[in-house]
């Protein structure tokens, strides 16, 4: 069994990319995180285990469900495009790490360009 993330921990992680931002736009116990505005990842804080979502490629989205049982389409998002990953140690934390990085990654991929290069300063 893996380590089993805390709020904190997943926070932490969240946090570090350039110009990631958070808030509580929807209700007191979702966690948005942002990068020039733009979602990348929510927490939901009062499920046990956490439900962390992220945005994903659609072919790579349906890859990572059909492989891990933590992995399930989006709650409350558009289910072609994010998953919700739960955080009940089943998944190595690299995997998450990566998952983590490939939404921020589209993100950014996805902003205007004069955005994205305020994100490169």
């Amino acid at each position: 069994m893996a380590k089993i993330l805390t709020y904190d921990d997943l926070k932490e992680k969240l946090l570090c990319y350039k110009k990631a931002t958070m808030d509580f736009p929807f209700d007191d116990v979702t966690s948005v995180f942002r990068v020039m505005n733009k979602m990348f990842a929510l927490i939901s804080i009062d499920t046990d285990p956490l439900r962390l979502n992220l945005k994903c490629d659609p072919d790579e989205a349906q890859a990572l469900r059909s492989f891990h049982k933590a992995i399930i389409p989006g709650y409350h998002m558009n289910k072609q495009h994010w998953n919700s990953v739960m955080m009940d140690g089943t998944l190595p934390e690299g995997l998450i790490d990566e998952m983590i990085d490939h939404s921020y990654n589209l993100i950014v991929k996805s902003l205007k360009k004069s955005d994205r290069e305020e994100l490169l300063q």
